[in-house]
Formats: structure tokens, sequence, C-alpha cells
């Protein structure tokens, strides 16, 4: 009985890791270049496209929930493909962004808790809302309305950033060890924050267990994982685990209800 009854059980684990493994052969991938001609700048991003979810939309089932992923600095927009597979195998339309470029001035060590970096995450949000504009124009069976934002390191202060900026416009918030934006910042959004083993965020960043379990924030903290190791240039042991804890998070909080196409289109 008892052996029936792991063989029943390694059957569905098999077969949900075939389910993961087989979303990503769905996924389109797309090199797009913008030009915010206002601001003069060239903004390069990687676009992922669940071809299923992208079906349904079409045919008016339900919007595809749009992610915009955030580098860490002096990590590529590219860097991430791990986190951006997850997200378009959930469904996702995702945009990955190149926020820094060659000429701009280095990241700033002065000022607390961020006054120095202020204008290079101004700058970062209007490359996110440029970006959104241009894709609502090419990607109508997306929904712009409300968004989910994913960073690494700086990229993961910057998605903070933002949402304090445009809380109405968040949804989710996944940070992996944002160290200088506190996580709560008054923002409504449910919000998972992977932390490292190395690297610690500045005072207030991270809000104690009783603030995270009050407000919904989870806190992941992986004892086996660097700050460094949190792209795609880390181990494939430890990208597992961190696609896997995204994963989750995803499944736990996403709406499976369809929505109205008609209605988020207006």
């Amino acid at each position: 009985m008892k052996r029936g009854i792991l063989l029943v059980c390694l059957f569905l684990v098999l077969a949900a890791g075939a389910v993961y493994a087989s979303s990503f052969a769905l996924i389109r991938h797309e090199d797009v270049n913008f030009y915010d001609v206002s601001r003069a700048r060239s903004i390069e991003a990687d676009l992922y496209v669940n071809r299923i979810s992208e079906a349904k939309a079409k045919a008016g089932v339900k919007l595809m929930p749009v992610a915009v992923v955030n580098h860490g600095y002096t990590v590529k927009h590219k860097e991430y493909s791990f986190i951006t597979k997850v997200l378009a195998a959930r469904g996702y339309l995702v945009v990955s962004l190149q926020h820094d470029l060659e000429g701009d001035a280095p990241l700033s060590y002065v000022g607390y808790p961020y006054v120095g970096r202020k204008p290079m995450y101004e700058s970062a949000v209007a490359n996110i809302l440029y970006a959104l504009q241009e894709l609502k124009k090419s990607e109508p069976e997306a929904d712009f309305s409300k968004i989910t934002l994913v960073g690494h390191s700086n990229g993961g202060d910057i998605s903070m950033f933002f949402a304090m900026q445009h809380p109405d416009l968040i949804k989710k918030i996944i940070t992996l060890d944002n160290l200088r934006v506190p996580l709560l910042a008054n923002v409504k959004a449910k919000i998972l924050s992977i932390r490292s083993n190395d690297w610690k965020p500045d005072p207030g960043v991270v809000p104690d267990d009783e603030t995270c379990e009050k407000e919904g924030i989870q806190v992941v903290k992986m004892d086996d994982v660097q700050h460094v190791q949190m792209s795609d240039r880390g181990p494939d042991s430890i990208k597992a685990k961190i696609a896997q804890k995204i994963w989750q998070f995803l499944a736990d909080t996403d709406d499976d209800a369809p929505a109205k196409v008609a209605e988020s289109k207006k």
C-alpha cells in the first residue's frame, strides 16, 4: 500500500516537473529597442511572451498580466533569463529593461537613505513608463492597468521607488536583495523579497517580522545564496531555488479568474 502511494506521489512530481519544463518551450522572445525622444535616451529591452496566454488573450478569454524586470547595477538586462522565463511560463508578458547606459554617471554611494541615487531611480522610472506606453501599442493583448515589478539589488530599489511614485499601477513586487529603498513605503501590493547571506540592507529597508506578517510581506532568507549569484551568473542550483520561490509566490497570488478583455482595454 505504502509503495503504491509513493509511486503515485512520484508520478505527480514528475508530471508537475514536465509541465513546468514544457511551458518554457512556449515562450516567444524578442529583442526590442525603444527610443524616448523627449529625453534623447535609448532603452534596450528583452520581451518574453507565453504563446498560449497570448492566444487566449487574442481570443478574448483573458488579457496577459505584465511584469517588468529591473537589473542590478553593472549586471545587464539580459542576465535574468531564469527569472523572465519563469514569469513568462506563468503567463506574463515580460519586459526586461536596460537602465544603465555607457556615459551615465556612476552609482552614488553618498546620501542616506538613497539621496545620491535618486536621479538614477527617476531615470529608470521614466524608462519603465515609456516602455509601458510603447508596449500598449504593440501588445494590446496585455493588461497594463496593474503590473508586477521584479528587481535585483539596485533593480529592486528601482522597483520599490517606482511603486512609491505610482502605487496605483502596481499589483506585485519581487525584490532580490534590494538594499536602499524600504519594502513597506506605504505600497499596497503583494511583496516577496528574497535575501542573500552576505549583503545587508540599510536599516529600515526590511521590516521586522511582525510588520511583515501584518502587511503581507514575504521575506525569504536564503542562507546558501550570495548576492552576486542572483542573476544568470549564479550556479544552476541557486537559480533553481530562486526560480522555485518566485514560481510559488506567483502561484499563490496570481488571479486565475478570467479577465474581461473589453473592460480592461477601456
